[in-house]
């Protein structure tokens, strides 16, 4: 006796189009849709949006594609406020947001963690929704009509740069910071690296901000070549300037050499009642007035008592080790990028810590 196959809805190929309706948004922000059971991430689609869709990737188990056009757009869609990429749960109220990260969260622990009968605190919100980034990595490409652009990735493109000029996540002075150097860089008719032919000199673009001091530091990346560095340190309105330059196949603004053109080498921030020297490349918390609240939690939870012996893993510039030193016999920090480790030194001399 036979048995007729199971029956699978058609795998839909890269390139086709497809009228989805998103029911959920998947950890990372994408919706989630169902084509007969198939499931489809669509980026850009929120729940209960029916949207037009280009497939982008077909997997066996599942297929991404992007968004083109909303088509009925979902009960809790708003208005965008941004209008540049970067910034793709705006289109949701921002108390909604939570809602949904907090069940991503539940649903992590649950399914994947196989955990049950915990509680889950709810989210503690953020002070500012926006222009609240003390850093933003920018990059350089071709617009469409031929002229030197500086902005980001398109969604799901790695070879297509899309133009901004108010950057709402970062504030009015990094913004003008940003067009500063785009200027002098078209000015000086400096082409943009092509990331499919690995050639031209402009990369990228990093604008790091001081949000208790009022600092900024300016670095611009680019492959190996020729600019005017005195030029370019005279355009620039910043703190520190710096041009580092690499041979990186791919895009990166870790590694390479890095020149001080003009100022500062290291930025200074402070968090709660620290100061810290922050390098170039060292990691320090996007969010300053959010990463405050979160050291202060941390700090709650660890209960310290003055006898503990405190390892901080991944320290970078020695934030978190420097937060507990008050409250530990001693703060021991572990971190492989050596100018964190020389910042994490400097900084608990800063401060006039001497458990560290």
């Amino acid at each position: 006796m036979s048995t007729s196959p199971v029956s699978r809805p058609p795998r839909p190929a890269r390139g086709d189009e497809l009228e989805l309706t998103v029911d959920t948004l998947a950890y990372g922000g994408s919706g989630v849709a169902r084509l007969e059971g198939y499931v489809v991430f669509v980026a850009g689609g929120m729940p209960g949006d029916r949207v037009r869709a280009v497939v982008g990737k077909s997997k066996r188990a599942y297929a991404e594609a992007r968004a083109v056009e909303v088509l009925e757009p979902g009960p809790d869609r708003i208005a965008p406020v941004a209008d540049h990429p970067g910034a793709p749960w705006q289109v949701l109220p921002y108390e909604r947001q939570l809602e949904v990260k907090q069940g991503q969260v539940a649903d992590a622990l649950t399914r994947i963690g196989r955990l049950d009968g915990f509680e889950l605190d709810p989210i503690v919100p953020a002070l500012e929704q926006w222009r609240y980034r003390n850093k933003l990595e920018y990059s350089f490409g071709v617009g469409a009509d031929g002229e030197l652009v500086c902005g980001f990735h398109a969604p799901g493109r790695f070879d297509e740069i899309v133009a901004v000029s108010d950057v709402m996540l970062a504030s009015e002075r990094s913004n003008e910071l940003r067009e500063q150097v785009l200027a002098f860089c078209r000015e000086e008719g400096l082409d943009a690296w092509d990331r499919r032919t690995q050639r031209g000199l402009l990369r990228n673009l990093i604008i790091r901000e001081g949000r208790r001091t009022g600092q900024y530091q300016v670095r611009l990346v680019t492959s190996p070549g020729t600019l005017d560095a005195e030029k370019l340190a005279g355009a620039v309105d910043a703190d520190g300037v710096l041009w580092t330059q690499t041979e990186s196949l791919g895009e990166s603004t870790q590694g390479g050499t890095t020149r001080l053109l003009s100022g500062s080498p290291q930025l200074m921030d402070d968090l709660g009642e620290l100061r810290f020297l922050i390098s170039p490349q060292a990691f320090f918390q996007t969010n300053t007035e959010m990463a405050e609240i979160l050291y202060g939690v941390a700090t709650e939870f660890a209960s310290l008592r003055g006898h503990e012996r405190v390892f901080d893993l991944y320290c970078g510039i020695g934030t978190i080790a420097l937060a507990l030193a008050a409250r530990a016999r001693q703060v021991v920090g572990v971190e492989l990028v050596e100018s964190a480790v020389a910042d994490a030194i400097e900084n608990a001399k800063l401060n006039e810590i001497s458990n560290a």
